[in-house]
């Protein structure tokens, strides 16, 4: 049962695809191309099909697979996993800002029409901006709180980066394998001392998404590398204390989370007081 269960979901993910392809090319671009240039129907068919058409498509197909479990990653808004989680920090939210800056770290831009006109700007003339903005994640439910950057050869299009997101210290003795522990969705007053749920990745250059095809950054897949370069360059300026590694949520084994390769450690440490 549990057999035919499981082809028949797949079966419909496979027929969801190829409604996606058929709508795409037959409808989308035949009608596009019929009534305008063909670049402007390219792009028009483009821009639907990446932003629109296979972002739903993935999302109702993961729904189908049941694939929303406890994550070991963060999710982007098509529903799709994200960067994995591997560093928390306890501590106040200038505690952390505080922690970064002493690292010679920024803080990233609010993501908005202006700050992406300027990153697009930056990234085609390879123009420095420090505070360059982030895509929008999700963890417990919400979008990150607060990420922070470091350009690598000042350039916008590589840099290390992490988000991050708040969690109350009233979680942090709640299981990490329950479902609850990942699925919260308070986010904790700006004042008060918590969990800072992390997830790094340095990016390397341009990219599209592997299957919505959508321009974003390209990343490192070493995920690990660039947890313990963070927590390297934290320690050396003395802003966090012992650090100890901590399984994540997931019960998964060492493999590919997207285009990760991740070992589900999660660095934890806390912020030291000024």
């Amino acid at each position: 049962m549990r057999f035919l269960n499981r082809l028949f979901n797949r079966l419909l993910v496979l027929c969801l695809g190829v409604l996606s392809v058929w709508l795409i090319v037959f409808v989308v671009f035949d009608t596009a191309d019929n009534r305008l240039p063909w670049i402007l129907a390219v792009s028009l068919t483009y821009g639907l099909a990446a932003y629109v058409i296979l972002p739903n498509a993935v999302r109702i197909g993961l729904k189908i697979l049941h694939r929303r479990l406890i994550p070991r990653y963060t999710i982007t808004a098509d529903g799709l996993p994200g960067d994995p989680v591997n560093l928390v920090l306890i501590g106040t939210l200038q505690q952390l800002r505080d922690a970064f800056a002493t690292a010679g770290w920024s803080t990233a831009d609010r993501l908005d029409i202006a700050s992406s006109w300027r990153m697009t700007r930056a990234f085609l003339f390879n123009s420095p901006y420090p505070t360059a903005p982030f895509s929008t994640l999700y963890l417990f439910g919400r979008k990150q709180d607060i990420g922070f950057q470091q350009p690598i050869d000042n350039s916008p299009r590589k840099r290390h980066h992490i988000r991050f997101w708040a969690l109350s210290l009233t979680h942090s003795g709640d299981d990490m394998t329950a479902a609850s522990f990942w699925l919260n969705t308070d986010r904790p007053p700006p004042d008060q001392r918590v969990l800072w749920v992390g997830a790094g990745t340095r990016d390397t250059g341009l990219s599209l998404t592997r299957l919505t095809f959508q321009i974003t950054h390209a990343t490192d897949s070493d995920t690990n590398a660039e947890r313990d370069y963070i927590v390297a360059q934290l320690r050396s300026r003395r802003v966090i204390g012992d650090v100890a590694l901590h399984q994540s949520g997931s019960r998964l084994q060492i493999g590919h989370v997207n285009h990760y390769v991740t070992d589900g450690a999660i660095a934890f440490a806390s912020l030291t007081e000024y």
